[in-house]
């Protein structure tokens, strides 16, 4: 006989307090005991990056029901939870899929021009003041159906962020901002730990609900989770979890070494962001202006929301900046051997690097580029600014001449076509 709705409230209400009652450590050991990771899961179940509209709306439309039902938000007549930071090319929005229904999502969203959201109201100095990108998990949201069967869903999906951002997404910190009764699982699962010890009462990202500010060093996680899960039988231990592949995970297929997945056309922004909703109508003339330093090609500018009078005749900078990973070696007068360096940022006429060690600057070098796992580059270039800072050395590089791959590479990545049919999207350089 099925418990009654009143009924099971107040079983879930009493045993929460009950546990509120027990010390920190104990909790968080008993939330942990919890765990059961499936390590053979539906083969229906396909985890993949949302990228096609009906993928995205279906993401939008959970989130929005979800958000709707926790009074995170006030209905939309749209539908749907889109903002602002979903229309950059530095954010990837995850989906579960089973059975070709999208039953779980959530949103990564790296820092960019714009920022993201929790920065307006956490300090993140302290996630700052150690190397490497940052990025908000966001927008995080699971079907009513699979709520309450443990980590159906949520387990496959946090894998799935966990592995993408390791591997994919250059991310070395991830920060999330949530409602105080769900923090103790991300602090006692994942060890995220809190910005503050304080809990803002009022977030307007969230309709002015509480929430706490945490964050994970994934660098660092691996060891923690290793240690915490020692011992834990399989289905309990999710540092093996993380670990171990799971083939219901659909990883993107670049060709070059990127750190982003764009799936945005001019098409799916017109769509989302101006018809089926209004987040461009509202933006500020601030957001307006970056939106149009982010996709400065002329086939978005026109969905784009027109620039404000003041700014149209502004100096601004047109040369977009792209996340890549590529490994490198400088050779040439005066080096004596070669210098290898990993280039974290391009442009058309230039990229910026890391490396060991130092560089001449204000002297043409030959810089030999891995793009992709099979496409390589030749360009002559200059060092020319440096910056030191905890034993690495941040240059800035120009391109003296590229070469014939470079152009295509840089094109595919302004076209947002670096993992799919490249030879046609830069034909005209031929």
């Amino acid at each position: 006989m099925p418990i009654p709705p009143r009924l099971r409230f107040f079983i879930h209400q009493s045993a929460r307090k009950l546990l509120a009652m027990l010390p920190r450590a104990k909790r968080h050991s008993i939330y942990r005991s919890f765990v059961d990771c499936d390590l053979a899961p539906n083969p229906r179940l396909v985890l993949k990056i949302a990228e096609t509209r009906e993928e995205l709306e279906a993401c939008f439309k959970l989130l929005h029901d979800a958000y709707v039902a926790s009074g995170f938000m006030t209905p939309d007549p749209s539908g749907l939870r889109v903002t602002i930071y979903h229309a950059l090319p530095t954010t990837t929005t995850l989906c579960a899929k089973l059975d070709d229904q999208v039953v779980g999502t959530l949103s990564l969203i790296r820092e960019s021009a714009i920022g993201f959201p929790l920065q307006r109201i956490f300090d993140l100095s302290s996630v700052r003041a150690r190397e490497g990108n940052i990025a908000e998990v966001s927008a995080l949201a699971i079907h009513p159906r699979f709520r309450r069967t443990g980590g159906t869903i949520l387990f496959p999906l946090m894998k799935f962020m966990y592995g993408y951002c390791t591997t994919f997404f250059d991310t070395r910190h991830l920060v999330i901002a949530v409602n105080p009764r769900h923090i103790e699982m991300y602090e006692s699962l994942l060890y995220f730990r809190r910005l503050t010890a304080n809990v803002v009462e009022n977030y307007d990202f969230v309709n002015g609900a509480p929430a706490v500010g945490a964050t994970l060093d994934l660098q660092l996680a691996p060891e923690i989770l290793r240690q915490a899960y020692a011992g834990k039988p399989l289905r309990r231990n999710l540092y093996n979890y993380f670990v171990e592949t799971l083939p219901n995970i659909q990883m993107p297929n670049r060709r070059f070494y990127t750190t982003n997945d764009p799936v945005l056309t001019p098409e799916l922004i017109d769509y989302f962001f101006n018809q089926r909703t209004q987040v461009f109508a509202n933006l500020s003339d601030r957001k307006k202006t970056l939106l149009h330093l982010i996709y400065d090609l002329p086939e978005y500018r026109a969905v784009l929301p027109p620039l404000p009078p003041q700014t149209i005749d502004a100096q601004v900078r047109r040369h977009r900046r792209f996340s890549v990973k590529c490994p490198a070696r400088l050779i040439g007068e005066p080096v004596d051997k070669d210098i290898l360096i990993e280039i974290s940022e391009v442009s058309r006429y230039g990229f910026r690097v890391r490396s060991d060690h130092a560089v001449p600057t204000g002297i043409w070098l030959t810089a030999i580029v891995q793009l992709g796992s099979q496409e390589s580059s030749r360009l002559t270039v200059q060092a020319v600014q440096e910056v030191s800072r905890d034993d690495y050395h941040y240059y800035g590089f120009r391109i003296g001449e590229p070469d014939l791959v470079w152009r295509k590479f840089v094109t595919a990545l302004y076209q947002g076509h670096t993992h799919s049919d490249l030879d046609n999207a830069t034909r005209f350089l031929q």
